[in-house]
């Protein structure tokens, strides 16, 4: 019994002793209030980790599996081949998100070096169809226009190479051949403020001669640079050129370029020795008359040898005028273009020096967003017989459909020397591809 009454004394102090301990180990209310956010904090852990598990998750399902490496030794080498994906596996889940998210390798330049290092390239086709005839044109150095003609197609490769130089290139190809029209690096950093170009490339002298076919307002080039500038091809050479822009009063852009050449250039100057080089020489002066209106001059000369061997020299004396007015403020639909230009040549050969002269004047209007309209007068002595005199005239319409096409036509009368007259009518489409830097201005 005295054992009894002990056992129900214990039981009695029990929940007594249960309760006291229980009070003393409850901790005040900051103290819960820190487990709890603790709690918070190791939930939002295990979010991100189970992010970084599907993240994981996700990327190995993208890659296709590596095949195992066929190693013979029956189902143990299997077993390796299978456990190797595994051994390659990232050490951590930061490793493996930055795997699942990294791009290609391209030497630590980014995406952007996949086309810092190609050029710019362009084509651009001139389409020709004529009616009418003309039974002079092989007299005077000009090849006569079929009915239709893929007159040309020009690829145009063009890039800056470095912080110092930029790179040009033109490949004209025709129905009956391929020529590079031009292609030089120019140097736009050098001491003094000078600029050069080294490779082939169309001389300074005058207007029509820098142009390529596409910029032309014209289906043709005019008479003077056919008879006494080699036409087409034009003083086109390989060689050197420097320019700087001079300094000059009362805002006129003044800018002088020299350029020696190896001395061939269409039937205008050919080379019969080394020492046969020809020189260019520009001085070009730029005027904005008021906001709508400038003025563009220029003089140049050229000079080389000739066909007919070393002791025979060719000098050229050009002047080239241009008068641009575009508004800025109304009718920007409307603009003109005025340009003209003349030329004389001094030729040696047997029995005397044969002085010629030759110029053209064109007029060019904007009707419209997409109308141009112009005309053309011709007046060109030969560049071997002083004595032979062309006229001719032209008129042109040029519609506009984006700036990447352009149709043009033009009727164009011509009197040769010989009281022949020839009147045609051209039919030129002209559309580009790709992007092609602007030509100069």
């Amino acid at each position: 019994m005295r054992y009894l009454w002990a056992v129900l004394i214990i039981l009695g102090l029990l929940p007594i002793y249960v309760f006291g301990q229980q009070t003393a180990a409850t901790p005040p209310a900051n103290s819960a209030d820190s487990a709890l956010e603790q709690h918070v904090r190791d939930l939002e852990e295990r979010i991100i980790a189970l992010e970084g598990q599907v993240r994981m998750l996700k990327a190995s399902a993208a890659q296709p599996a590596a095949a195992p490496p066929a190693v013979p030794g029956g189902e143990e080498s299997v077993a390796q081949g299978a456990s190797a994906p595994q051994q390659a596996a990232p050490a951590t889940q930061a490793e493996a998100i930055a795997a699942s998210t990294q791009g290609p390798n391209l030497g630590g330049a980014g995406g952007a070096a996949a086309k810092a290092l190609n050029p710019d390239i362009s084509v651009i086709g001139d389409f020709i169809g004529a009616l009418g005839g003309n039974s002079q044109q092989n007299t005077v150095s000009l090849q006569p226009i079929p009915a239709f003609q893929m007159h040309e197609s020009e690829i145009g490769l063009q890039s800056i190479i470095d912080p110092y130089a930029r790179g040009d290139f033109f490949i004209s190809f025709g129905e009956e051949g391929v020529n590079l029209e031009e292609g030089f690096i120019t140097f736009t950093a050098l001491p003094g403020s000078f600029v050069a170009k080294v490779g082939k490339m169309r001389s300074a002298f005058g207007k029509v001669n820098t142009m390529h076919n596409h910029v032309l307002p014209w289906v043709d080039r005019p008479l003077v640079t056919n008879n006494l500038v080699g036409g087409e091809d034009g003083i086109d050479d390989a060689g050197v050129s420097v320019e700087r822009i001079l300094p000059a009063p009362k805002g006129i852009f003044l800018e002088a370029t020299g350029q020696v050449f190896r001395g061939d250039s269409a039937d205008v100057f050919q080379s019969s020795q080394r020492s046969d080089v020809s020189a260019v020489a520009h001085l070009r002066g730029y005027h904005d008359l008021n906001e709508s209106t400038n003025l563009d001059l220029g003089v140049s000369y050229a000079r080389g040898h000739n066909d007919l061997g070393t002791d025979f020299l060719t000098h050229l004396y050009g002047v080239d005028a241009t008068l641009r007015w575009k508004p800025l403020r109304r009718s920007i639909y409307h603009s003109f273009v005025g340009r003209s230009e003349f030329i004389w040549s001094d030729r040696q050969q047997l029995p005397t020096t044969q002085k010629s002269f030759g110029y053209y004047a064109s007029a060019d209007y904007q009707l419209a967003r997409r109308w141009f309209v112009g005309g053309r007068f011709d007046h060109s002595d030969r560049s071997r017989n002083d004595a032979l005199t062309d006229k001719g005239g032209s008129v042109t319409l040029t519609y506009w459909p984006s700036e990447f096409s352009q149709l043009r036509g033009q009727y164009r009368f011509t009197r040769y020397a010989n009281n022949i007259d020839a009147n045609e009518f051209f039919m030129q489409l002209i559309f580009s591809l790709g992007a092609h830097g602007a030509h100069p201005f």
